[in-house]
This record gives structure tokens, C-alpha cells and sequence, in this order.
């Protein structure tokens, strides 16, 4: 599936042909299909997968952190590093927001990432860390300005992961916290 990916971002979706896919992998098209009955599915199953990590890394970096803030801030590090050595997959996740076809995939992952920071939010409110606001509406923030900081300064700056990340910490702690 990776070559598959790497072959998407390289060269768009359209004109990437099951026929070119099976000939770089060196097997012949009853292998492909005994696993994937399209490219459409293939590339559904790569979106999904990569969701899943992401979301693996996110959960690998929070590991067992108590503290809701810290882990809101482990979890942009998180994703923004996974970002940078996936810089495909990014292009693809980009592509398929925009297709009808995938759109309902990557709304499913993002529903996940956007429940996941509602609890982390939710826990930061109860303890007084984060100002009393509507979870879900921070919970969009924080992805929403990670996702764009990563997309414009990480994939097309090719800025340093670990200083956008900074950036983006500063900035969504900076909304989040209560006075």
C-alpha cells in the first residue's frame, strides 16, 4: 500500500492505473484484485490506515500523561511530526477532502481526532485549565490550526516540524487557557 500511496501523491489519483501499480510491484493484476476490488478501494483503505497511524502516534505520544493540557500538546507534536515524515500522505488526505467519493473517509478520521480532543478539552475545563468554552468548537480550532499550520509551513515550506509545532502549541494554549 505504501508504493500505492507514494504513486498517488506523486502523480494524482486519475492517472495512476491499477496496470502501473501491479507492474512496480512486480505481480500480476489477479493479485490486486484478490485483495482490493478497485483502485477506489485501495486508495480508501490507504486513507483509513493512515488515519489510524496517526491516531496510534497521537496515543503513543499522550501515553499515559495525566495532565489534559499536556496532552492536548503532545497530541499537535504528535501530529505534526507524523506529518512531515508522511508529506504524502498529507497529499492525499488534501486530494481526497476535495472528491466526493472519499470525502465521507476522511471526515470519519477527522470525527475520531475531533472526539478525542473534545475529552482532552472537556477533562482541561473541569479542572479549571481551560477557559469554560464549547469543547467541540476548541476541539476544531486546535485541529483546524495544526492541520493549516502543518499544511502551509511543513508540507509546502518544508519548515522544520518540530518549530511549526512550537508555533502551533503556542498559539492553541494560548486560546484554550483559562486566565
Amino acid at each position: 500500500m505504501d508504493l500505492a500511496a507514494r504513486r498517488f501523491a506523486e502523480q494524482g489519483y486519475h492517472p495512476t492505473s491499477v496496470t502501473e501499480l501491479v507492474q512496480a510491484l512486480g505481480v500480476g493484476k489477479g493479485v490486486f484484485y484478490w485483495y482490493f476490488s478497485s483502485k477506489e478501494q485501495l486508495f480508501t483503505d490507504i486513507l483509513r490506515e493512515a488515519q489510524l497511524d496517526l491516531r496510534r502516534r497521537q496515543q503513543q505520544a499522550i501515553g499515559d500523561e495525566t495532565d489534559p493540557v499536556r496532552r492536548i500538546e503532545l497530541g499537535i507534536r504528535a501530529s505534526v511530526s507524523w506529518f512531515e515524515e508522511h508529506r504524502h500522505l498529507f497529499t492525499l488526505f488534501q486530494f481526497a477532502g476535495t472528491q466526493e467519493r472519499f470525502r465521507a473517509v476522511v471526515h470519519e478520521g477527522q470525527d475520531v481526532g475531533i472526539a478525542d480532543t473534545v475529552q482532552h478539552v472537556k477533562d482541561g475545563i473541569i479542572e479549571g485549565r481551560i477557559r469554560d468554552a464549547d469543547p467541540l468548537v476548541l476541539a476544531h480550532g486546535i485541529l483546524g490550526v495544526t492541520d493549516h499550520l502543518t499544511r502551509h509551513f511543513v508540507q509546502e515550506g518544508g519548515d522544520p516540524a518540530d518549530q511549526v509545532a512550537d508555533e502551533a502549541v503556542a498559539f492553541c494554549l494560548q486560546g484554550l487557557l483559562a486566565e
